[in-house]
């Protein structure tokens, strides 16, 4: 009788977690990039244990690194380490029980052909559980887990105060919200439709569109979500099309569109427009392609360029409206994202900033006089941000900076600041061109 070679065998969803990580904890790839491959080999009643052991060690890998400290003689190898953070998670954080988490993680261990660190996960996770109290109150310092540059910076910006508490969001899930496409359903009959399936909900505070949900798995299993009536989208991110006021038959820039949730909500709230979406990734205007099909809508032209090359994409025509989502290190968007955790570096901030300086310069030309410019991050950092944009209105003298008087964030010297809580971390700065 002939055997199955072991490579063949389909792999734990704690094995499969532990190798989809070995690169994001190393800060070389992001789960968005190894996640989906792990889900797509793991029995489907396991996927949402394989995401939460992945999501949960990024959330609380700089603090789990602080914890093992005090147990490691050497750095362990990748593999190694991968596999003794998901032994913490679930120990720690998933409350799977003891026995459990400490056998399934040696076996995954076997699994991927690491039989020699078997005795060494199951010596110091034993450990752990032995001595969590004082190693606990040794790794009090890192608890935050965030990057220490990252908890200076918020400190410098925002206080110690403040900083705690978007440190303290940054450790939370983030709720599930959806935007419904007005341009096939309304928020009632939407809401409705999820009360039929027994789908908890509420509306969102802020956004006309928006309805927040309970966990639900796979959202693709949600009430006609295949024939475009909802998309996933944070109600902050909802504030946009509200905020560029666009009315049919303008002509609309999406200048960073990938994955496409901006484009398509203009589509949705305005109809009449013509937009040209951009990004430089051709893989990422594929996915606003996809999108965009899936809600039915028209009107958009998708491009692959580089924004800040204008002369490569612009036809000359000028734009009423132009929205900048502007590259950004996504400070803001920690809970939904917790590998920016570890993948981020202190100078991504400069470099980033360079980028939103030139874009701004780029881009500033293209817009008719009387038109608007929404400049957006998902950052809660200043120099993203504030002060990014006085720079930009010091050095334009036919900008005009639109106050943003709304219920939600907070005014700032210049834009609007959202933290993250109950939405995403936002900025927000409208900006009007001399006629």
């Amino acid at each position: 009788m002939k055997h199955s070679p072991r490579t063949a065998e389909r792999l734990s969803a704690r094995a499969l977690a532990a190798r989809a990580l070995v690169p994001v904890l190393g800060g070389k790839e992001s789960l968005s990039d190894t996640l989906p491959a792990a889900l797509g080999q793991v029995a489907p009643q396991d996927r949402g244990l394989l995401q939460a052991i992945a999501f949960t060690t990024c959330r609380h890998a700089l603090h789990y690194r602080a914890l093992l400290q005090p147990l490691l003689q050497k750095a362990p190898s990748p593999m190694a380490e991968a596999l003794l953070l998901t032994g913490l998670a679930q120990l720690r954080d998933l409350r799977i029980p003891d026995h459990a988490a400490l056998s399934e993680t040696v076996n995954a261990a076997r699994e991927l052909k690491q039989d020699r660190i078997t005795g060494l996960i199951n010596a110091v996770l034993r450990r752990f559980l032995r001595e969590r109290d004082s190693l606990e109150a040794q790794a009090a310092g890192m608890a935050h887990a965030h990057p220490l540059w990252l908890k200076t910076a918020l400190e410098k910006d925002w206080g110690a105060e403040r900083a705690g508490q978007i440190l303290a969001a940054g450790n939370e899930e983030a709720a599930l919200t959806l935007r419904v496409n007005v341009q096939r359903t309304s928020r009632p009959d939407y809401l409705a439709r999820l009360q039929q399936e027994d789908i908890a909900a509420a509306v969102c505070e802020w956004s006309d569109s928006g309805i927040r949900v309970d966990n639900v798995g796979d959202v693709r299993q949600l009430p006609d979500f295949a024939a475009g009536a909802v998309s996933v989208q944070d109600e902050a991110a909802q504030l946009c099309a509200t905020l560029l006021d666009c009315r049919a038959g303008m002509h609309v820039l999406d200048a960073c569109a990938a994955p496409g949730g901006k484009a398509a909500h203009l589509l949705e709230q305005a109809p009449g427009i013509t937009l040209l979406a951009l990004d430089i990734s051709p893989e990422r205007c594929l996915r606003i392609d996809e999108n965009l099909q899936r809600l039915q809508l028209q009107g958009a032209q998708v491009v692959a360029a580089d924004a800040g090359e204008t002369s490569a994409w612009w036809d000359g025509r000028g734009f009423d409206r132009i929205l900048l989502d502007a590259p950004c290190t996504a400070t803001g968007v920690i809970r939904r994202h917790p590998d920016i955790k570890l993948l981020r570096r202190e100078s991504d901030v400069a470099q980033t900033a360079l980028q939103q300086t030139r874009l701004l310069k780029a881009l500033w030309p293209l817009l008719m006089p009387g038109g608007r410019m929404l400049y957006a991050t998902c950052s809660i950092l200043k120099a993203e941000n504030e002060l990014q944009i006085a720079a930009f209105l010091a050095a334009t003298p036919d900008a005009r900076e639109i106050p943003i008087a709304a219920p939600w964030g907070e005014a700032r010297p210049h834009g609007r600041q959202l933290f993250p809580g109950p939405t995403d971390g936002f900025y927000y700065a409208l900006i009007a061109k001399a006629e």
